[in-house]
Order: structure tokens, then C-alpha cells, then sequence
């Protein structure tokens, strides 16, 4: 008797499939799924009623659980923490960089840190630095350009 009805769901389930591709954040792709969980149920011969809490219930379930990855996908640095918030920052070499002496000290954010050339090249005082890696709490810097 409502076989109909299953088909409608499995064509708004396609439906937001393929809006999901033109737009960011895997948010429509809930509301597919909560339409193809509602198909099923259909198929199996739920009500109308049960169907649409099914579509619901899925598409929130989908909701609470796709968008904390599609945030984690959409911004994986947007919060750096710690040491790792300097990465790919410039800053100023206070004291010269010598790798042979193991010695530097530079200022990143209006903090001082020690820091080893990564190149292995002398970097003088004064001169504008790139982080770009850390080992420890020692910076791995190069020239910046």
C-alpha cells in the first residue's frame, strides 16, 4: 500500500546525495541517509509516521556524528596548541644561530625561544626567521623570504 512512499524516500535520499557534492561540511548527506534509513523502514512496511520519526532520528544520529569529522577535515590546524602554535610563524634571531656551537636564540610571538638553523647555515642577529619545525623545545628555523 505504501510503496510509493519508498520510492519518494529513495528519491529524496538521492537527492540530497548529490546536493551534498555542490556544497561543504557533509551536511546534507545526514538528511540522505536519514531518507535511505526511512526507505528501508518503508520497504519493511513501517507507517508513515514511524518512517518520518526513522528519517529524523537517523538524520540526527548522522548529524552528531559527521560533523565533529567534517570540522576535524575542514579546519585540521585551526587551534594549535602548545609549542605547535609557532609552526610556520616568522619571528627575529635575538642571538645568532651557530650549528657548529649548538647556540641561537630567536623571538617568536614575543617569546624567546633556543633555535637550531635547519639548514645548517649561521643566521645572524636581527635577521627575520621562518619555524618550521621543533624538536624539543628547540625551533628548527630557516630564512625567511
Amino acid at each position: 500500500m505504501y510503496n510509493w512512499i519508498a520510492w519518494a524516500w529513495v528519491v529524496v535520499a538521492i537527492f540530497f546525495a548529490i546536493a551534498e557534492i555542490f556544497t561543504t561540511g557533509f551536511f546534507l548527506i545526514c538528511f540522505g541517509i536519514g531518507a535511505a534509513v526511512a526507505a528501508i523502514g518503508a520497504f519493511l512496511g513501517f507507517a508513515p509516521l514511524a518512517q518520518f520519526v526513522t528519517f529524523v532520528a537517523a538524520s540526527a544520529v548522522g548529524l552528531l556524528l559527521l560533523r565533529p569529522l567534517a570540522n576535524r577535515i575542514a579546519n585540521p590546524n585551526a587551534q594549535a596548541v602548545g609549542i605547535d602554535r609557532l609552526l610556520g610563524m616568522n619571528g627575529i634571531v635575538l642571538e645568532t644561530i651557530d650549528p657548529a656551537r649548538g647556540v641561537g636564540v630567536v623571538r617568536v610571538n614575543h617569546e624567546r625561544w633556543s633555535a637550531d638553523s635547519l639548514d645548517g647555515i649561521p643566521i645572524a642577529a636581527g635577521t627575520m626567521i621562518l619555524v618550521v619545525a621543533i624538536e624539543g623545545t628547540h625551533l628548527k628555523v630557516r630564512l625567511a623570504s
